[in-house]
């Protein structure tokens, strides 16, 4: 009987489908403008744009949070981060913070017959609590929580350690050159950011200035492991080449592969065949990188003739930032481009431009190409939306089924969406309040306007989508709605 209740709610094109293979190309800092569809002019991105032309355009797409960790949890899990404790953002030395007996988004899929791999950036934490021994085999990592392949960074580019994890294991780790990692004090005979600062090949602004990695100094203390660190240059390549070997590998099943890409947080050090394609700086060039990672998605979902029933969906983990810890002349080169096209903020911003992102879906069996939607959508939903595609019954906490909206059948979605940052912000219908709070009004470090007032603050994105007018003293009926319906949220 739950069989046919979950059938029976289900979109009738999903019904009439076999499994779709589903892709999840998840960027990281890509603002709403940094991409050509959305209007970017400084910088082209064919490939990202032929997803949304040959499927949908949402815009009004929303990560859950400002910040990276806090939004990949919500995503994998289903579950507001502001729910538990510890989702901030990890060091690189953190303990796995996705409960295993917990439902979860690749879980869920494998349980349907789905093999399921991750591959780039991960920022979820590793290992139990203490953190990981780098030296033997790491448990728990993505393979316990539901992935049959993981090949990641532990954390982010700019964090130590600076090496590959596939399926637990460093990769190319010598056992003669042992990792030591330390997010406290130096290690001794460290070269830092500090110590050191006229040997780097990329500069630091703020911040990033402990240990000295390929010329860069990144946040955390690191020794060891010489043969196992990756190169800047090559990550895009080499995290390109093994999401490509995990589609080849898994052709002949459905599949569900989680790539994170690097790009474009920073260190943004691109390929040199892409240095110099825009004006802006290795900013923009790493936006030429990402979309090129995203075309070779699709010509290999192509040549193995997968294309017509795999779902690629494209986002982004948080909106986008300029400086954020390196001297990469993001700032003075930026020109007249808007990383986050109409909207306020960015990176750690309770405005718009902090969690309305990039969000488009192409399913050729499926989906009508060329439509752009103003639905609703939110990443929370992604692991009870895709389970309902994939025929499983699975529940989340906070994860509701939206595939009617993500297939482009509805233009209605959620009803609202909460938004993280230095405090929780709600959309409802057109409607957008900030709560007030202490705090500062702007990141002197990044530069972004972080949302903050003493008092709430309520918009009428349909008028005022770069919130610019304060209506809460005019609606005062509506800021009490809104701050009635965030705290049943709580």
């Amino acid at each position: 009987m739950k069989l046919l209740s979950l059938l029976a709610a289900l979109p009738l094109s999903v019904l009439s489908a076999e499994k779709p293979n589903i892709v999840l190309i998840y960027a990281d800092d890509i603002g709403f403008g940094d991409v050509s569809i959305n209007g970017a002019t400084a910088v082209r991105t064919p490939a990202i744009d032929r997803i949304a032309k040959e499927g949908i355009n949402f815009t009004a797409g929303y990560c859950t949070s400002a910040t990276c960790t806090p939004s990949r949890f919500s995503m994998l899990t289903g579950k507001y981060a502001f729910r538990q404790q510890g989702t901030g953002i990890l060091p690189g030395d953190a303990a796995l913070i996705i409960d295993p007996a917990q439902p979860n988004l690749p879980a869920t899929l494998k349980k349907g017959g789905y093999r399921t791999g991750v591959v780039g950036k991960w920022h979820l934490g590793l290992g139990p609590k203490g953190g990981p021994d780098w030296n033997g085999t790491i448990k728990p990592s993505p393979n316990e929580i539901g992935f049959d392949f993981s090949h990641i960074m532990a954390a982010t580019g700019d964090r130590v350690p600076c090496v590959y994890v596939e399926d637990g294991k460093v990769v190319n780790l010598d056992p003669a050159d042992p990792i030591e990692v330390s997010y406290g004090k130096p290690i001794d005979g460290e070269k830092t950011g500090v110590t050191h600062r006229s040997e780097l090949t990329m500069d630091w602004s703020h911040g990033h200035n402990n240990a000295i990695v390929n010329g860069i100094g990144r946040i955390g203390h690191m020794k060891g492991g010489a043969k196992a660190l990756w190169r800047d240059e090559d990550m895009a390549d080499h995290f390109t080449g093994q999401a490509v070997r995990f589609i080849r590998e898994s052709k002949e099943q459905p599949f569900f592969l989680y790539f994170a890409l690097h790009d474009i947080h920073v260190p943004r050090v691109p390929h040199p065949r892409f240095v110099g394609k825009t004006t802006m700086g290795p900013r923009g060039d790493a936006i030429v990188q990402t979309d090129w990672q995203v075309g070779e998605i699709l010509k290999v979902l192509d040549e193995l003739k997968l294309a017509e029933n795999t779902l690629i969906l494209f986002s982004s983990d948080n909106g986008p930032v300029l400086d954020d810890g390196y001297k990469d002349d993001a700032v003075t080169k930026l020109g007249d481009h808007k990383p986050a096209g109409p909207f306020r903020g960015g990176k750690y911003s309770s405005f718009e431009g902090g969690t309305r992102v990039c969000t488009m879906l192409r399913w050729p069996a499926r989906v009508k190409p060329g439509k752009t939607s103003a639905a609703l959508v939110s990443q929370t939903d992604f692991p009870k939306t895709f389970a309902a595609i994939a025929g499983v019954e699975a529940g989340f906490p906070d994860s509701l089924d939206q595939s009617a909206a993500l297939l482009g059948e509805s233009e209605t979605g959620r009803d609202h969406v909460i938004q993280q940052a230095g405090r929780l912000s709600i959309r409802m219908g057109d409607w957008k309040f900030i709560p007030g709070g202490k705090g500062e009004r702007k990141n002197q470090k990044t530069g972004t306007e972080l949302g903050n007032e003493a008092a709430g603050q309520l918009f009428d994105l349909s008028k005022d989508p770069g919130e610019t007018k304060n209506l809460a003293k005019e609606h005062p009926e509506k800021v009490e709605e809104l701050k009635k319906k965030l705290a049943a949220v709580r």
